[in-house]
C-alpha cells in the first residue's frame, strides 16, 4: 500500500485528534519552556520573583501528575465516555492556565497549575485511545507515528514562533494564549470530535487500584522503571535548572550574530536572540529531523542494551554541559542528551511490550509511565536544591552537572546489572 493510500485509510476523527494533540501540546510546552525562568525573575522583569526551591516544589509537582493521572482517567474515559472526560479536561485546562496567568501568589500559581495538570492527564489518554480505536493492524504504526510528530511539531513551533512574541509583551500572555487554545480544543470537542467506536468498559475504579497493586508486587518490573527513572531525572532539568544555567552562565553573543548574519540575507537588521524557549526548540527540532533516522538504525538491536546506550548518550550531554560556556558546545550538549532520548524510549516502550504478561501488555505499558511520576518528582526537587547551592552559592556550575552525570551512571551501571542477573531473558 502506498502512502498516499494509507493516509486516506484514516477517518475523519484521526486528524481532529491529530491537530487537537497539536495544539493541546504547544500551547504545554510553550508554558514549559519559560514557566521555570517567569517563576522566579523578579517583578520588574515580569515574573513572579519566587524562590527556586518554591519553583522547584512546582517542577517536582505538576509534571508528576501529568504522568500518574492518566492511569485513572483511562478508565474513567472507558466507562463514562470519552468526549465527556474531554469536556472536563479542557474546561480545567482553561482554567488552570488563565488564572495562571492572573495569579501573582504562591499558592494561587501552584493551585492553578495543579488544574492545568489535572486537565492535561486526563487529556492524555484519551487521545492516544481515540487513536488505537481509529487504526487497524496495517497503518497503526503510521498512525502513532503521526501521533507523536504532532507532540514534536506542537513543541517545536510554539516556543520558536509565539512564545518570543507573547513575553516580549508579559510573560502572562503565554498562559493567556494556552487558555484560548484549550477553548478552541472545547469548540473542536463540540463540534468536530466523534465519541469512537468500541464498548465502553465496565471497568470500576477499585478494579483500577487492584490492578495498581498487582503490578507493583511484579518487583522486577518496578526495580526496573526505578532504575530507568534516573535518565527522566536528567530530562526534566531541560524545564528548570538547564534554563536558568542557560539564563545565567551561557553568552549567546556568537549564536546570536551567526543566526542574525544569516537572516541578514533575506531581511534589513534582524535581531534574532537565542533565550530560554529555544532550549525546548532544539530538543524537538532535532526528534522531528532524526527520531525515524534513530529508530530505523536501532530497530534490530536488543531492547535493554540499547536503552543504556542511550542513558549513555544523556549522560554525555549533561557531562557536555559541564563546560558549556560557549553556546555551541551548550548545544551540542542538548542536542546530544536529545540522541539519548531518541535511542532510549522507544526501546523503553517495545521493551515493556515484550516483559509483560501476555494478557496484561496494555495494563504494563500503563503504568510503565511511572518513570515520569519518579523521574519530574525527583528531578524537580533535587535540580532545584542542587542549583541553588552549587550554582547560586558555590558558583561552581560544572559540579551540578556532574552530579547529574552520576546519576545517568548510575542508572546506566545499574540497568546493565539488572540486565546480566535481575532480567527475565526473551528474545529482546
Amino acid at each position: 500500500m502506498d502512502s498516499k493510500s494509507t493516509l486516506k485509510s484514516f477517518p475523519k476523527n484521526f486528524w481532529t485528534v491529530i491537530f487537537m494533540e497539536f495544539l493541546e501540546r504547544g500551547s504545554y510546552y510553550g508554558v514549559m519552556s519559560v514557566l521555570s525562568v517567569f517563576l522566579i525573575l523578579s517583578a520588574g522583569e515580569g515574573g513572579l520573583d519566587f524562590s527556586k526551591e518554591q519553583a522547584g516544589a512546582i517542577l517536582g509537582t505538576i509534571p508528576p501528575l501529568l504522568y500518574f493521572l492518566p492511569i485513572i482517567a483511562g478508565a474513567i474515559a472507558d466507562r463514562y465516555g470519552y468526549r465527556k472526560v474531554l469536556f472536563f479536561a479542557f474546561t480545567c485546562m482553561i482554567l488552570g492556565y488563565g488564572f495562571t496567568g492572573l495569579s501573582n501568589s504562591y499558592f494561587f500559581v501552584f493551585i492553578s497549575l495543579m488544574l492545568m495538570a489535572l486537565g492535561a492527564g486526563f487529556f492524555k489518554p484519551v487521545i492516544s485511545g481515540t487513536i488505537a480505536r481509529s487504526t487497524n493492524e496495517n497503518n497503526s504504526g503510521l498512525g502513532f507515528g503521526i501521533y507523536y510528530w504532532s507532540i514534536n511539531l506542537g513543541a517545536f513551533l510554539f516556543p520558536l514562533i509565539l512564545v518570543p512574541i507573547l513575553k516580549a509583551q508579559s510573560y502572562s500572555y503565554i498562559f493567556y494564549m494556552a487558555a484560548i487554545l484549550a477553548s478552541i480544543l472545547f469548540v473542536i470537542n463540540l463540534f468536530l470530535y466523534k465519541e469512537p467506536e468500541g464498548k465502553r468498559s465496565n471497568k470500576s475504579l477499585s478494579l483500577v487500584f487492584r490492578e495498581m497493586f498487582m503490578v507493583l508486587k511484579d518487583w522486577r518490573f518496578i526495580l526496573m522503571i526505578f532504575l530507568y527513572s534516573g535518565f527522566w531525572i536528567l530530562y526534566f532539568q531541560m524545564f528548570g535548572t538547564v534554563l536558568w544555567y542557560v539564563r545565567d552562565y551561557v553568552d549567546m553573543t556568537p549564536l546570536n550574530s551567526a543566526v542574525n548574519s544569516f537572516l541578514g540575507l533575506f531581511m534589513e537588521n534582524p535581531s534574532w536572540k537565542f533565550d530560554v524557549e529555544h532550549v525546548t526548540v532544539i530538543n524537538a527540532g532535532v526528534i522531528i529531523l532524526l527520531q525515524l533516522v534513530v529508530s530505523n538504525i536501532v530497530k534490530r538491536m536488543p531492547a535493554l542494551p540499547t536503552m543504556i546506550t542511550g542513558i549513555g548518550f544523556g549522560t554525555l550531554g549533561m557531562l557536555i554541559l559541564s563546560i558549556s560556556a560557549s553556546p555551541w558546545i551548550f548545544i551540542l550538549g542538548i542536542m546530544t542528551f536529545t540522541l539519548g532520548e531518541m535511542t532510549t524510549h522507544p526501546k523503553f516502550i517495545s521493551y515493556i511490550g515484550l516483559i509483560a504478561p501476555a494478557d496484561k501488555k496494555a495494563l504494563y505499558l500503563g503504568y510503565s509511565f511511572l518513570y515520569g511520576v519518579i523521574g519530574s518528582s525527583i528531578g524537580g526537587f533535587l535540580g532545584a536544591r542542587l542549583y541553588v547551592k552549587y550554582v547560586d552559592n558555590l558558583h561552581q556550575p560544572a559540579t551540578l552537572w556532574l552530579i547529574l552525570s552520576c546519576i545517568g551512571l548510575f542508572s546506566m551501571v545499574s540497568l546493565i546489572i539488572y540486565n546480566r542477573f535481575v532480567a527475565i531473558k526473551k528474545n529482546a
